[in-house]
């Protein structure tokens, strides 16, 4: 791509992009403008769903159930999930430079519906296993109400790398890997091998 500035990326955008029509950088210069702006004398919406949401009061598909590709059994009967918490973004290469963060959150932890400990993996194949604190939640406790038998881990921290407790399945719906979900169990840290 051959842009001599972004103003020329701004009117590429604006040119295609209908509610953006009427925005341009000599405009934003005097004033700000909310979108939708579909024209140049349009004054910019202040507020985009004061009145009514702009397509109704919602869009809904129904979708099949597919499980995932690891599901609980006999040896890991628990399912782990991840995902991020309030106080840092994505593996944290940013937010862990924050003092202020890093007294917040300063390290991983297992959020247990049930016992405490840490998360193993499933052995399909050679994944590491985690040792963090558990957190065990009562069934008042906000996302803990869900299915009993649920783990869930945050990504943020290099030095336990929740990701590679998951699984790396492909899938050919979202055309990621399925990283989000895997089949786990739970031990006293004391039983679990430092080197594993």
């Amino acid at each position: 791509m051959s842009y001599a500035h972004p103003r020329e990326i701004f009117d590429e955008m604006a040119r295609l992009t209908p509610i953006y029509a009427g925005i341009n950088y000599a405009r934003i210069e005097t004033q700000g403008l909310q979108w939708p702006c579909p024209t140049p004398d349009h004054p910019g919406t202040q507020f985009l769903h004061k009145d009514r949401f702009t397509r109704g009061k919602g869009l809904f598909h129904v979708i099949s159930f597919r499980p995932p590709a690891e599901v609980p059994d006999n040896d890991f009967p628990l399912v782990l999930s991840t995902g991020r918490t309030l106080y840092h973004y994505n593996v944290g290469h940013q937010t862990m430079c924050s003092d202020a963060i890093h007294q917040k959150q300063n390290e991983n932890f297992v959020n247990c519906t049930r016992r405490r400990g840490a998360a193993r993996h499933r052995r399909r194949r050679p994944r590491p296993c985690a040792h963090a604190p558990g957190r065990s939640h009562r069934p008042s406790g906000g996302w803990a109400q869900g299915p009993p038998r649920a783990l869930w881990m945050p990504f943020h921290f290099a030095d336990q790398p929740t990701n590679r407790l998951t699984n790396d399945a492909f899938d050919n719906v979202t055309r990621t890997g399925e990283y989000k979900c895997c089949a786990a169990s739970v031990e006293k840290a004391s039983l679990v091998a430092p080197s594993q």
